[in-house]
């Protein structure tokens, strides 16, 4: 009882009683053996992390050359051979084959009707497709939803069908009264068809992101409907009117489809680069069929490289602003 008593009052021996400690990193066990396990020391475990960066960083070194191969694979074979085979052929000749066949009467005539006409469409696109966006993002009405579908039938619907549908619409027995047929606003109607979509879904996306507080804040400050547009809203719409206007140009340049039957194919008239492209075929010209594509492609790649700088220093502004 007395040596129960007193080994109460001293407590725990400190060498008997006290509770093991934790081994130490690296340490060994009696026999010579190291711990395993959530034991095993730091150097295997991060042995195997540094194995498997080396082998991510290798996979994804591997997978970058790779990528880019196959996309510039890709691009050659759809894109850049093509028009490099166009481009030989247009310069068969030399280039003073290739200058005699571009300026042609029937060939600068063709290009004439087709880039006035282009402009024109790009014009009436670049107001009523800003004015389409407009509708469809700050107003409510019944049938939104529809009209919406409606604006990107163009990409789906092929341009034949458009053509035969204008044909009947406004040709010779046009049911409304008005025959547009073989003339050059029949013309400006089927590229206008053709080329709706572009504007309004380039337009579409910068109305719905736009900060409506600022509109606000200038009505509430006096300024009329007109004036809060024009300085407000214009500056803020104006890369993507811009954009979506050249991308209508460049695709109305190379139409074909939908203006083959309402246009009549008149020879300085309503004939239009591709249809002239076309005749030159047909009649065993294939150097001045190759001349004047690449004289389109040279209008396209011009128009787009200007957007792509248009767009370049608008985007550089924006970010100074920020």
């Amino acid at each position: 009882m007395t040596s129960d008593t007193d080994q109460q009052r001293r407590g725990p021996h400190p060498e008997t009683d006290a509770a093991p400690l934790p081994p130490r990193p690296g340490a060994t066990a009696p026999d010579g053996i190291r711990p395993r396990g959530d034991d095993a020391p730091h150097g295997a475990g991060s042995g195997g992390a540094a194995r498997r960066t080396r082998h991510g960083k290798g996979l994804r070194g591997l997978r970058r050359p790779l990528g880019i191969g196959i996309v510039t694979l890709w691009l050659s074979v759809i894109v850049l051979l093509p028009l490099a085979a166009l481009t030989v052929a247009a310069f068969d000749e030399g280039l003073a084959g290739f200058w005699e066949a571009v300026t042609a009467p029937a060939a600068l005539a063709s290009l004439w009707v087709t880039v006035l006409v282009s402009a024109v469409v790009a014009l009436i696109n670049a107001v009523l497709g800003t004015l389409v966006a407009w509708v469809l993002v700050r107003d409510e009405f019944r049938g939104k939803r529809f009209v919406n579908a409606v604006i990107d039938l163009p990409f789906a619907l092929p341009t034949i069908v458009a053509s035969i549908v204008l044909l009947s619409l406004y040709g010779p027995n046009s049911p409304i009264g008005v025959e547009l047929n073989a003339t050059r606003w029949g013309l400006v109607v089927a590229l206008l068809f053709v080329t709706l979509p572009f504007v309004v879904r380039s337009v579409q996306p910068v109305l719905i992101e736009a900060d409506r507080e600022v509109e606000e804040a200038a009505a509430s400050l006096g300024a009329t409907t007109w004036t809060t547009f024009r300085r407000i809203v214009l500056p803020t719409l104006a890369p993507a009117i811009l954009s979506g206007t050249g991308l209508a140009f460049a695709r109305a340049i190379g139409e074909y489809g939908s203006v083959v039957l309402i246009g009549g194919n008149i020879p300085r008239e309503t004939q239009v680069a591709s249809q002239y492209i076309q005749q030159q075929i047909e009649i065993d010209r294939p150097l001045n069929a190759a001349a004047v594509s690449v004289a389109l492609l040279a209008i396209a790649f011009v128009t787009l490289l200007l957007l792509r700088v248009v767009s370049s220093r608008s985007q550089r502004r924006e970010e100074r602003d920020a």
